[in-house]
């Protein structure tokens, strides 16, 4: 099957599909072993595991009679690197567009559905809503981590009401949160937190997609913060109105000591100005990844109780502005606190949700732990990418952020995107760039050390990145790039002249009447007069996919490279030959292997050869295993099925196979459930084999290199 997903992706214009005789095949088995939800409105179209797994089937006549026909179906949402909001593409199967993306880290997760790029729905299975996006829902992942996202037992948790007052002539209204066990009648009186969303942002927000209600039940609950009211108004809302109206119906204080203001973007950056500025009104401010603030050297107060500023990564927008803000702040000798950098969110509104667990419990009350949230690093410096067209791209620093940057020829786009391996365990996600000129560019990260590929989608239309220099033969718009680091050292080129050699075999093809290609791995200090010939592993692409795709997207070269110098292999040669025809046993007993044989110093002992594939290529694998047992001791199957068990010959498999070892991707790879099929069917026959167990992520090249790197260390050793 190809690199590029079927399962989990619309495929953009210009993008290839299946073979049509694989194709026809997988779909077909998948439109009964998938088993999407029926195309009713009313089924849910979203399904959360607890392992935080997100399945979606949506109606393809629900859509239709919507917004019309859709050639793409896409779910938006803050699925990306950092909480980054990104397209997830979905796969038509019959009559529902299905795909399932995961694991999502606890936590809130906002989307909307879209149909070719312009056609958004909001999903009317789910309840939720976000009033100021009218066509988002949302849904929570739980976990350790997000506990304090989640709803308090019924009845425990403070009240919000809305509060309606006149400012400037106009009626205004704000959400007021009072905690548990206020009286409007008493001689208590609260202290305030005016709480502001980012610019052009609704007070709703908060609730909808900041949580703050949970959060402020939670930590009420565990005592965790001095009982207060807060009081959420919409974006530049907290002004002396608000506050008389506030005082008019709460039982609040109002002297500096007990107010404190808090905000996202512009709103933190009127908290800075409020709390240095205005003594008389806020002893206690924060800024959630503030955009803005006045030189702090004209400020009137110096010595605000608390003045403490977050930030998300450098994919923050705020993270250049912060860190300016502190140096002016340092120049001023303005006391201040920061949070550090945090490493896992940007400038959105999971970092926002913790900025307010962190700041809450700092209000009122005497503190201990002035520093940083747990894992949040330092600000070492403005990030600052390369000058526009001064480096190919993409950008990568040594901690995992990229910026990819687009040539001038797309300067007329509407629209580009980014799409990438880099969803969880290596699914694909779009994520979309911004005008930069004459350009495009965007940052995304933090990313694992791995090895990742992408192309862009300029208009809905694929398109290769010209800026970088590298290439897949069979997918022309694809390019590659490697975040190094140890994760991902078995995906690393070993110093040059240490590994082994990469070779171009032609052989004449009877199957495909042409002379055809193989690349031929050899091994460091390869002999081909030894005495012994070397053991072989013959080892097949997917359906789409050529001869050139393990080494270019496999990185198979550096797998056995490093494999080979750790001393984990067997010294042997791994022939890639081209596998896309239709009688593959007859390519490969007739034509690759007596090829080889004539090239390379190779073994004909059944006991010295072993065939993997993946895919497409486990299924010609199974195919050879069924027809010709014995023929190879050693079988890898990446990601396939067994297929038809007629006339299969159990006892000839089990004599004459040493090792018959399977894999499969995750629930999000589309093969799993007709590849348990086959186990229950190898059970059945008595055929033995092993399972690896379930490689997490998708059907693509994430799960199958790390296919090669458990089953190359295991080949001839039995």
């Amino acid at each position: 099957m190809p690199f590029a997903p079927d399962h989990g992706t619309s495929r953009p214009q210009g993008v290839r599909r299946l073979s049509a005789a694989i194709a026809a095949g997988v779909m077909a088995i998948a439109a009964v072993s998938l088993a999407p939800r029926p195309a009713v409105a009313d089924a849910p179209w979203l399904d959360v595991s607890e392992d935080g797994y997100v399945a979606f089937n949506v109606p393809a006549a629900y859509v239709e009679a919507s917004v019309g026909q859709v050639a793409q179906l896409n779910v938006e949402g803050n699925f990306g690197p950092s909480f980054a909001w990104a397209d997830y593409g979905l796969t038509r199967r019959g009559d529902v567009w299905t795909g399932a993306i995961g694991p999502l880290k606890p936590g809130l997760y906002s989307y909307q559905v879209t149909g070719d790029d312009t056609k958004g729905l909001k999903d009317p299975t789910n309840g939720t809503g976000v009033a100021s996006k009218p066509l988002w829902s949302t849904f929570f992942v739980p976990g350790e981590s997000a506990r304090l996202l989640a709803d308090v037992p019924q009845g425990q948790g403070g009240k919000v009401e809305t509060l309606t007052y006149r400012a400037q002539q106009q009626e205004r209204s704000a959400l007021v949160w009072t905690p548990p066990g206020y009286a409007p009648r008493g001689p208590k009186a609260y202290p305030v937190l005016y709480l502001q969303p980012g610019d052009g942002g609704s007070a709703s927000d908060w609730l909808d997609l900041g949580r703050a209600k949970q959060i402020l039940d939670n930590l009420a609950a565990q005592k965790a913060i001095e009982p207060m009211v807060v009081a959420i108004s919409d974006a530049g809302g907290t002004d002396d109105d608000l506050r008389q109206a506030l005082a008019g119906r709460y039982r609040v204080l109002r002297d500096p000591a007990h107010q404190a203001i808090a905000g996202i973007g512009a709103g933190g950056a009127q908290a800075v100005r409020a709390a240095l500025a205005r003594p008389e009104r806020f002893a206690y401010a924060g800024s959630f990844s503030g955009l803005a603030a006045d030189d702090p050297g004209r400020a009137l107060n110096r010595h605000p109780k608390l003045l403490r500023l977050y930030t998300g990564n450098v994919t923050d927008p705020a993270y250049n502005a912060t860190y300016k803000l502190t140096k002016a702040l340092d120049r001023a000798r303005v006391g201040y606190e920061f949070d550090g950098v945090n490493p896992d969110a940007g400038g959105n509104w999971n970092a926002w949700q913790e900025n307010l667990i962190d700041f809450l419990p700092r209000l009122f009350r005497k503190v201990r732990d002035h520093g940083p949230s747990d894992g949040h690093g330092p600000l070492k410096g403005a990030f600052t990418p390369p000058a526009p067209g001064t480096t190919p791209t993409p950008f990568v620093t040594k901690d995992g952020f990229v910026t990819f940057e687009t040539t001038t020829a797309f300067k007329d786009a509407q629209q580009v995107k980014v799409w990438a391996n880099w969803a969880p365990n290596g699914s694909w996600l779009r994520v979309p760039a911004t005008r930069a000129g004459d350009r495009w560019r965007v940052t995304v990260g933090p990313l694992d050390p791995w090895f990742y590929y992408y192309q862009l989608i300029v208009d809905g239309v694929s398109a290769k990145d010209a800026s970088n220099p590298t290439k897949v033969t069979s997918e022309p718009n694809w390019s590659t790039f490697f975040v190094p680091g140890k994760r991902a050292r078995l995906l690393s080129d070993v110093p040059a002249g240490q590994g082994g050699k990469v070779e171009s075999m032609t052989y004449r093809s009877t199957v495909a009447n042409a002379d055809r290609t193989a690349l031929v791995w050899t091994p460091p200090g390869y002999d081909p007069n030894r005495a012994e010939p070397y053991p072989v592993l013959y080892l097949q692409h997917g359906s789409g996919q050529s001869y050139t795709d393990w080494v270019e997207m496999g990185r198979a070269k550096q797998i056995l490279d490093h494999r080979f110098l750790d001393g984990d292999l067997v010294p042997m040669v791994v022939v890639m030959g081209n596998g896309n025809v239709p009688d593959f046993g007859k390519e490969l007993l007739e034509n690759i292997v007596p090829a080889a044989r004539s090239h390379y110093h190779v073994s004909s002992d059944p006991s010295q050869q072993a065939l993997a594939g993946l895919s497409m290529g486990g299924v010609q694998t199974f195919g050879v295993l069924k027809a010709h047992p014995g023929q190879f001791a050693y079988i890898g199957v990446f990601s396939g099925w067994f297929g038809d068990e007629t006339g299969v010959d159990a006892a000839a498999i089990n004599k004459g196979t040493k090792l018959l070892r399977l894999y499969v991707g995750d629930r999000t790879d589309f093969v799993y459930p007709f590849f348990t099929s086959s186990l229950a069917t190898l059970d059945r026959l008595g055929i033995r084999y092993e399972f690896d167990g379930v490689t997490p992520g998708p059907h693509g090249w994430d799960v199958w290199q790390k296919n090669l790197i458990d089953l190359t260390p295991r080949l001839f050793k039995r």
